[in-house]
């Protein structure tokens, strides 16, 4: 299926995005390191000279670029093909953190890597064109349809209960409340997102709707569900492995994103069952790709290789047996200490 004009956009600006956002993990990393080996203090133990460090400012500034680049993306394209590309982030980050940071990249990651690319070309083929919208107001009518607001009343419900019930008891042992809550509340900001997108694209292109009230209110939706996700996925972050919560975290809010963008913008009307079916494979493979590469990017680590030599049974025994023996053979100094008069062992 041919892209059409505004899907092509879509899928630049995505790629865009996810380039920069790729990129501006290694290069805020590279500051990191930077300023810990200048101050002696690390930001994961409470250090914040990295604000000083040059460096991490030119990787927060790229990532800047790169959330405006897939915001501005969502306006052009439809976000069943725009939120799967997200995950090709992670291969740029595996990719220069191989050649950069020296972070081994495995035979399995790059078939991670692999399935991440060959999954996404499946959906930016197969993907839905973006319906023509002339106002927000038809973005309005759209998201207070009774099928939408369903969706909405279940994912206030569910967030309510995930935050007043659970979290309380099981927060810190389940990986999937604060997940769960970033997740849902992350489809809402997608949704809003786009629609706002959509509003300030007509209004740069003549068409006003800054005078719409259903405007601000999406810009208000926009602040409160960012806010909301952004405040449960630290901690999400900051109780659980970031190996653990990346990828849990990118199929939730992958999949309750889709979800939400069918309903509200009924990406797949007009659809063949060929196309949808060859969408939900080329999602499952970016997913499956996604975390392939999250199990895998630690697998190097052995212990075997660390600064210390084994050494065998047998002569640590004897090694103690000798010890041993030269304690009880020990003076006592004036001041009670036991002086030991060591000797050379003949031999090992």
């Amino acid at each position: 299926m041919a892209l059409s004009n505004d899907n092509l956009k879509g899928v630049t600006l995505a790629l865009l995005s996810s380039g920069f956002i790729g990129a501006s993990f290694i290069i805020k990393k590279k500051g990191l390191r930077k300023a810990a080996a200048a101050s002696g203090v690390r930001a994961g133990v409470g250090g914040f000279s990295y604000l000083l460090e040059p460096l991490w400012w030119v990787g927060m500034i790229t990532m800047i670029l790169g959330e405006v680049a897939n915001f501005v993306a969502y306006a052009f394209a439809p976000a069943v093909l725009v939120t799967p590309l997200g995950a090709l982030s992670i291969i740029v980050s595996a990719v220069l953190a191989h050649f950069i940071l020296k972070e081994r990249l495995h035979a399995l990651g790059i078939l991670g890597c692999v399935m991440c690319i060959a999954g996404s070309l499946i959906i930016v083929v197969h993907a839905p064109q973006e319906r023509e919208i002339t106002s927000v107001r038809e973005i309005w009518h759209m998201a207070t349809h009774p099928a939408f607001l369903l969706y909405v009343a279940s994912v206030a419900v569910l967030v309510f209960v995930l935050i007043f019930r659970f979290a309380p008891c099981y927060s810190q042992s389940n990986v999937l409340i604060y997940t769960g809550i970033c997740s849902l509340m992350g489809s809402l900001s997608v949704m809003s997102v786009k629609a706002l997108g959509t509003s300030l694209k007509l209004t740069f292109e003549g068409t006003n709707q800054l005078v719409y009230p259903e405007t601000w209110f999406f810009m208000l939706v926009v602040v409160t569900c960012v806010l909301t996700q952004m405040n449960y996925l630290n901690k999400a972050l900051d109780t659980f492995n970031t190996a653990i919560v990346s990828p849990i975290y990118y199929v939730m809010f992958t999949t309750f994103t889709i979800l939400a963008s069918v309903i509200m913008f009924k990406d797949c009307d007009g659809q063949s069952i060929g196309s949808v079916t060859s969408e939900i494979c080329g999602f499952i493979v970016v997913l499956s790709g996604t975390i392939l590469l999250h199990i895998t990017k630690d697998h190097d680590k052995n212990p075997s290789r660390g600064g210390y030599t084994q050494i065998s049974p047998s002569l640590t025994a004897r090694l103690n047996g000798e010890m041993l023996k030269h304690i009880e053979d020990g003076e006592m100094s004036s001041n009670g200490e036991v002086v030991v008069n060591f000797k050379r062992p003949d031999s090992y």
